[in-house]
């Protein structure tokens, strides 16, 4: 059972059909009991970060993923917003702390270019890593986003995307946690592929 966390920010339509297309059983909690007997979490989100980390701490839910993913070693995936907050901390309306499940800082994205980005891009290999076996050869994936992780550890950026000046860290990661910055429930045949990976193998 895949535990998708409900911490009331983002849509999540577009990802019940996408693990209803893998016929993949979920549930969708903030109920940490409920969570804990999940075999894999979901953190998906839209919006802004320091409203996202908020309600996590409200409804207690920032520390059972810590928990959960540090001390029971159960797959996390991270999905936009919620691949952020996997991270130290963000810039976004002021200095705010992240779950630190990942090494680095959240800042705006730089340049002439249009933010928020929103379109599909180019998924480029940073790292070995066995999702790639399942991806096409010039996987491109779907990102909707303003802010994107920097200063991360290199051994941690699987994949990465680029907009104007901005190298964006698209699919990260470390053991059992999993983080895109993109929309792997839009992003079609590769996505997919992403999602399948992640509830057979991590």
């Amino acid at each position: 059972m895949i535990g998708i966390i409900d911490y009331g920010m983002g849509n999540l339509r577009s990802l019940e059909n996408a693990l209803d297309r893998l016929c993949a059983p979920y549930v969708i909690s903030d109920d940490t009991a409920v969570l804990k007997d999940c075999d894999r979490l979901i953190l998906p989100g839209v919006g802004a970060f320091a409203d996202g980390m908020k309600n996590m701490k409200e409804k207690g839910l920032s520390q059972f993923v810590i928990h959960e993913a540090c001390n029971a070693h159960k797959p996390l995936l991270g999905i936009c917003l919620g691949m952020q907050m996997l991270y130290e901390e963000s810039e976004e309306n002021g200095r705010n702390a992240g779950l630190c499940l990942l090494q680095g800082t959240v800042k705006r994205m730089q340049g002439d270019v249009r933010i928020p980005c929103i379109g599909w891009n180019l998924l480029e290999k940073q790292q070995d890593h066995p999702v790639y076996k399942r991806l096409s050869t010039r996987p491109f994936v779907y990102y909707v986003h303003s802010y994107c992780a920097t200063n991360c550890r290199e051994e941690e950026v699987y994949g990465i995307s680029r907009y104007g000046q901005n190298i964006v860290p698209g699919l990260v990661g470390k053991g059992n946690v999993l983080g895109c910055q993109f929309h792997p429930e839009k992003s079609s045949r590769d996505g997919q592929a992403i999602l399948n990976y992640f509830l057979e193998v991590v």
